[in-house]
């Protein structure tokens, strides 16, 4: 299964999915997790799993619905983000199916580990 990771090291706020992989390679060996600039193109596939930071959020959590996911603004094309682009790519029937692992940007890594793990057997 190919996970795509979300996630900016340059922003603290932001970087909590890009600093698992190592940890997630170690512990899924049979999963490969990618890392994707949502402002670049997306992968060619009707069904997506990402892991990416969701800000106010309580708990790692799995969302599947993306009509759910708000949209701030869009005042440039660096407004133009991963929820703008999902829901683009249904509207244009490029995907059917998306599941986003979301973690709070607080979470200690060894519980986002844990939580990812859970979700994943779930979806596999």
């Amino acid at each position: 299964m190919k996970i795509y990771i979300l996630g900016n090291l340059l922003v603290d706020e932001d970087s909590l999915p890009v600093k698992l992989i190592p940890k997630l390679k170690k512990a899924l060996p049979g999963h490969e997790f990618i890392e994707l600039d949502p402002s670049e193109d997306f992968p060619k596939q009707k069904e997506l799993t990402m892991i990416d930071t969701v800000i106010n959020a309580k708990e790692v959590s799995l969302i599947t619905d993306i009509d759910k996911i708000q949209l701030d603004n869009v005042c440039s094309l660096h407004d133009f983000d991963l929820g703008y682009n999902l829901k683009l790519m249904k509207k244009f029937g490029m995907i059917e199916k998306v599941n986003i692992i979301g973690i709070p940007p607080e979470t200690g890594e060894e519980k986002a580990v844990i939580e990812i793990i859970k979700i994943l057997s779930k979806l596999t």
